[in-house]
């Protein structure tokens, strides 16, 4: 199990190196978290969610991703509240009082989990376990099922992963340490000091102190990077995504919702050399890209009068009106048409909003989602993608275009050669000095993996860590 500090201290990214690696060494290793808060989440081949960030580490593990690896998902729809999605099902929602409250559920979801991890060692090995947050939260011991709890019934070695870039490693790691009882401060068995800049030199000490002082080796200290490209799990990375326009080439503006769900759909679009993708509220900055584009959202009402009361929405329609390319993506794409109905109040306390106008579909808001992967054709070839999403629009097509706007339920559209290609020749832009990347999603991702791989082994000992995990005298 990598566990962690913290929130976003790279435990994903790390797990997801050590399926890689365990992988490349000939063993069949399956990623594992128990729990898991986020908006980005992927449809199963058998269609159904679990968190994206088991999705990309079954990726690594060069496994189809299952629900197994994820059994319990919580997707917040406010600051308050969550919809509890288990073994890929959505069964309602809770607020977090009533789900942290031990027997407040009817469902016993430390079984449900313990079940689904259960199933996964009989079919892999090694399972490559992933925390949640911080493992010293005292006040959610008792209700905890995704850290310390979930290693005992695993009989896992624990790997503590700390983030140095943020400041007090010293006081978070032998915090964290020492804040566990006895018996679970046995099952820690290794550091990874992680995201680390500068001289590697100058931690030599540090890392010698860090050891005495928690009694427990610092396996590596691994380097901060930029030019290795794994999707993320938390928004919190989009902070650093407010990029400003550029000459140059084709400015794409993502609008930032406050429930913004499945951002990596703009990756592959991002990372193409004749892009400048952005994220941003600034309607002037909206009227001025040359693509606009509406993500996937938890909350598509609330998002919806959100930039009603903005000046976003205006500003989308006078772009589109202005001749520029808007696409919306699932809720972006409810939100492009004529009206949203919630008549069940599935979303809240809003019934009904109407949309910017920009596709002539209506959408009404249903309990049941929609949870698929998907294959379509656009401009005659083969594309792959898949769906997740609540609500039916009046409409059979897969993709909704009309005069310089297109909509679909379709997440992971952004990552087919075939549309980034019409996207940008539509632009009418001289693109042409950067060729376009000449690898395939599927393979840039796979050298992505190798390459993390890489990184981890030049700075982790991987060794004293097979060590670890052969050990259990």
């Amino acid at each position: 199990m990598f566990a962690g500090t913290g929130s976003d201290v790279g435990k994903s990214v790390i797990a997801a190196a050590f399926c890689r690696i365990f992988r490349q060494d000939d063993y069949q290793p399956a990623p594992f978290k128990a729990q898991n808060m986020a908006l980005n989440s992927y449809a199963t081949p058998e269609g159904f969610e679990i968190g994206r960030a088991q999705a990309v580490q079954a990726e690594a593990a060069g496994i189809p991703c299952h629900t197994d690896m994820n059994p319990l998902l919580l997707k917040p729809q406010s600051d308050h509240t969550s919809q509890v999605v288990l073994n890929g099902k959505p069964i309602g929602s809770k607020s977090a009082y009533d789900y942290w409250r031990r027997g407040a559920s009817e469902i016993d979801f430390r079984k449900e989990v313990c079940d689904a991890f259960d199933r996964l060692a009989a079919r892999y090995n090694p399972i490559v376990m992933e925390g949640a947050g911080s493992i010293s939260e005292l006040n959610l011991r008792d209700t905890d099922l995704v850290n310390l709890p979930m290693a005992r019934h695993a009989k896992a070695d624990v790997i503590l992963v700390a983030d140095i870039d943020r400041g007090g490693v010293f006081a978070s790691v032998y915090g964290s340490i020492a804040l566990q009882t006895p018996e679970d401060r046995r099952l820690i068995k290794g550091i990874i000091i992680n995201k680390f800049r500068g001289d590697l030199r100058l931690f030599d000490d540090g890392r010698r102190m860090l050891e005495d002082v928690c009694g427990v080796p610092v396996l590596g200290v691994v380097p901060y990077y930029k030019d290795i490209f794994i999707d993320e799990e938390d928004s919190v990375a989009l902070e650093q995504k407010r990029r400003q326009l550029a000459q140059g080439k084709v400015n794409v503006a993502v609008v930032l919702l406050r429930h913004i769900s499945n951002y990596t759909d703009f990756d592959t679009l991002e990372r193409d050399p004749r892009v400048n993708l952005f994220y941003t509220n600034n309607t002037s900055d909206i009227q001025q890209a040359d693509i606009i584009i509406l993500p996937g959202t938890k909350s598509t009402l609330d998002d919806l009068m959100e930039l009603r009361r903005n000046g976003c929405a205006q500003a989308i329609q006078r772009a589109h009106r202005e001749g520029k390319m808007v696409i919306g993506i699932c809720g972006g794409y409810q939100m492009l048409g004529q009206t949203i109905n919630d008549p069940d109040g599935i979303e809240g306390d809003i019934p009904t909003l109407p949309g910017l106008g920009l596709l002539p579909i209506h959408t009404t808001m249903t309990a049941e989602k929609t949870t698929q992967q998907v294959t379509f054709m656009f401009n005659g070839q083969q594309c792959q993608g898949y769906e997740i999403h609540q609500g039916i629009s009046d409409t059979s097509e897969a993709i909704l275009q009309t005069d310089h706007c297109i909509g679909t339920y379709i997440h992971g559209f952004l990552d087919n050669p075939p549309v980034i290609s019409h996207l940008l020749s539509a632009c009418h832009l001289c693109c042409n000095t950067v060729a376009a990347p000449h690898l395939t999603h599927a393979d840039f991702k796979e050298e992505q993996y190798d390459k993390l791989a890489q990184h981890v082994r030049q700075y982790v000992d991987v060794p004293r860590i097979y060590e670890i995990l052969t050990d259990h005298d």
